[in-house]
C-alpha cells in the first residue's frame, strides 16, 4: 500500500510517501519559521495561507524525486488535529479532495499518533509492542502506555505547560530570537551546569504529571538577580537542566511502575541533544531500550503522517463525511492490538 501524507497543523507544510512493503520513499517540507519571526510566533492567518501556496509545489516535488504517479497512490492521510483550525483545513481539503478525485480512500490522523508512531518508521530499530512513549513537544507533554495501534494509555501529563511550550516562553525571558526552543538549547551548550540550580517540578511526590509554568517564574526571579549578559547562558543552561532531569526522573518512574523496557520517545523536543544523552545514559544504566525518530523527523513533518495513515488504512478505517472525526486520542474504542497490522 502506498500513502501520501500530509501535515499542515502549524508552522509546518510536511508531505511524505509511505509504501508498507518498502518504507519511506521521501518526504518534503517547508517550515514558516521565516514568516513567523518578525511576529515573534505563529499568526494563524498567514500559516494557513502559506500553506495553501506550499501545498501542491511541495507535492509535485516530492512526485518527482521519488518518480511516483498520482495513479500509483492506494490512500492520503491527512493530520485532522490538534493544529490550527485554519492550517488543519487546508491539508484535510486537499486530501479529501484529491482522494475523491482518484477514489481512493482518505483518513484523517491525530497529531500526537503520527509523532508517537514516528521512531517505528525505522524497521531496523523498531520496538515491539507493548512500550512506554514519552511525547514531548510544544503543545504536548505525556506519558503513555502503548499496547498497539490505537490501544493507548496516558499515565501522566502536563497540567499547565508543556515543555517545549516552556521552552519558547523561558527563551523570550532572556531575549532570544523565535524559535525559542532550539535558540535556548543552543544557548545552553555555553552555560555552566553548577551556576544555578532550578527545581525539578513535581518530582517530590508521587505519580507522572508534569508542570513546567513555574520554571518560568524562577528563571524571571534569576533574571531579575542576575542581569549580566554573561549569565544569560547560565540560566539557559540550569532551565534546561531542570527540564531533561524531571522528564528522566518521570521516565523512570513510569518504567518501573508499568514493568515495561522499552521507552519510545518522539515530538519536536525529542531532538533536544541533552535530554537524549541523559535517557541514553540511564538506558545503559538502568537495562532498559530507548528508540527516537531521526532528528529530521522530530518536529511536524508529512513522513509520520503518511506511516500512521497507512496503518490506519491497512486496520480498515477511512475518513467519513465528518473530516476526521475518525482521529481521536487517546482512543478507548480505537482499534484493538490484536488488530495491528503485521508491520507491527
Amino acid at each position: 500500500m502506498l500513502v501520501l501524507g500530509l501535515e499542515t497543523s502549524c508552522d509546518e507544510t510536511g508531505l511524505g510517501l509511505y509504501h508498507s512493503d518498502r518504507g519511506l520513499l521521501g518526504h518534503t517540507l517547508h517550515s514558516q519559521v521565516g514568516l513567523h519571526a518578525p511576529h515573534g510566533g505563529v499568526v494563524p492567518e498567514l500559516a494557513s495561507r502559506d500553506h495553501l501556496r506550499r501545498t501542491v509545489p511541495l507535492l509535485r516535488q516530492l512526485l518527482t524525486e521519488t518518480g511516483t504517479d498520482l495513479s500509483q497512490l492506494d490512500g492520503i492521510a491527512y493530520t485532522a488535529g490538534p493544529g490550527l483550525i485554519g492550517a488543519l483545513l487546508v491539508g484535510s481539503s486537499i486530501g479529501r479532495s484529491l482522494a475523491f478525485a482518484l477514489g481512493i480512500p482518505a483518513v484523517g490522523v491525530h497529531h500526537m499518533e503520527a509523532h508517537l508512531l514516528s521512531p517505528l518508521l525505522d524497521p531496523a530499530s523498531r520496538p515491539r509492542f507493548p512500550f512506554l512513549a514519552l511525547l514531548v513537544s510544544g503543545g504536548h507533554t505525556l506519558l503513555a502506555q502503548v499496547d498497539g495501534l490505537g490501544a493507548y494509555t496516558i499515565l501522566g501529563e502536563s497540567v499547565d505547560d508543556a515543555a517545549g511550550e516552556a521552552f519558547d516562553k523561558t527563551a523570550k525571558l532572556l531575549g532570544l530570537p523565535y524559535p525559542g526552543g532550539p535558540a535556548l538549547a543552543a544557548l545552553a551548550q555555553d552555560g555552566r551546569s553548577d551556576r544555578f540550580t532550578l527545581p525539578r517540578p513535581m518530582t517530590a511526590k508521587p505519580g507522572l504529571d508534569f508542570s513546567f509554568s513555574g520554571l518560568k517564574t524562577q528563571v524571571r526571579l534569576l533574571i531579575e538577580a542576575h542581569p549580566q549578559p554573561q549569565h544569560r547562558a547560565d540560566i539557559a543552561r540550569a532551565f534546561e537542566d531542570a527540564v531533561v532531569d524531571t522528564l528522566l526522573i518521570k521516565c523512570r518512574r513510569a518504567l518501573t511502575q508499568t514493568g515495561l523496557r522499552a521507552l519510545v520517545v518522539a515530538g519536536g523536543v525529542s531532538a533536544n541533544r541533552h535530554l537524549r544523552t541523559a535517557l541514553d545514559s540511564a538506558a545503559a544504566s538502568d537495562g532498559f531500550a530507548v528508540h527516537y525518530p531521526p532528528p529530521e523527523l522530530c518536529t511536524d513533518n508529512g513522513a509520520m503522517v503518511a506511516f500512521a495513515g497507512c496503518l490506519r488504512l491497512q486496520a480498515g478505517e477511512q475518513a467519513g463525511p465528518d473530516c476526521g472525526a475518525r482521529a481521536r486520542w487517546p482512543l478507548a474504542e480505537l482499534t484493538a492490538a490484536s488488530q495491528a497490522p503485521a508491520l507491527l
